[in-house]
């Protein structure tokens, strides 16, 4: 299984105020944290919905602005076009994901964490119908669509580390 892992990474960062993948969390970026999260999974890391990154990027799909599902698109087209057989994705804003999660989705054909939905891993065959959904102006909530795609919801009541705020990231800096 030649796995994908994906950074989603095209939000506009309102309530946190500033650009929140290149805010820092202890040592290094928010973005960093996410890719290092990612890495002991996947054979190769995208950013998707940003222009500068350590790894390679892409833009969101069908065209920037439709959130985390516009991001899941981007990277499920990437994915499907360069030989990868799934995509695992994660949102910069979390910074770790835990070994039971990554386990849990990696058991199912297709997933996404039950309390954070930009987790999830998407077969490359979900592109097109992702594609379609959007430019169909389908719901964007990924929920909804990984619903229809038959997507198993993982782990329930497992809360994970999510940075909307500064306050937010002050806290985990303080965990």
């Amino acid at each position: 299984m030649k796995m994908l892992g994906a950074i989603l990474a095209g939000g506009h960062a309102t309530r946190f105020g500033s650009d929140k993948a290149l805010a820092r969390l202890r040592d290094a970026t928010l973005l960093d944290h996410a890719l290092n999260s990612l890495r002991p999974h996947c054979a190769a890391l995208i950013v998707v919905g940003r222009d500068d990154a350590p790894v390679a990027t892409i833009h969101d799909l069908p065209v920037p602005g439709l959130g985390p599902l516009g991001g899941i698109a981007g990277a499920l087209a990437f994915a499907a076009d360069h030989g990868f057989d799934a995509v695992l994705t994660t949102a910069c804003d979390t910074p770790d994901l835990p070994d039971a999660l990554v386990t849990a989705l990696m058991a199912e054909h297709v997933a996404y964490a039950a309390e954070a939905p930009t987790v999830g891993r998407w077969p490359a065959s979900l592109a097109r119908p992702l594609l379609a959904h959007l430019l169909n102006d389908g719901p964007r909530s990924i929920r909804h669509w990984a619903a229809t795609a038959g997507a198993m919801a993982v782990l329930p009541g497992v809360t994970l580390a999510n940075v909307n705020t500064p306050a937010d990231l002050a806290d985990l800096a303080g965990a």
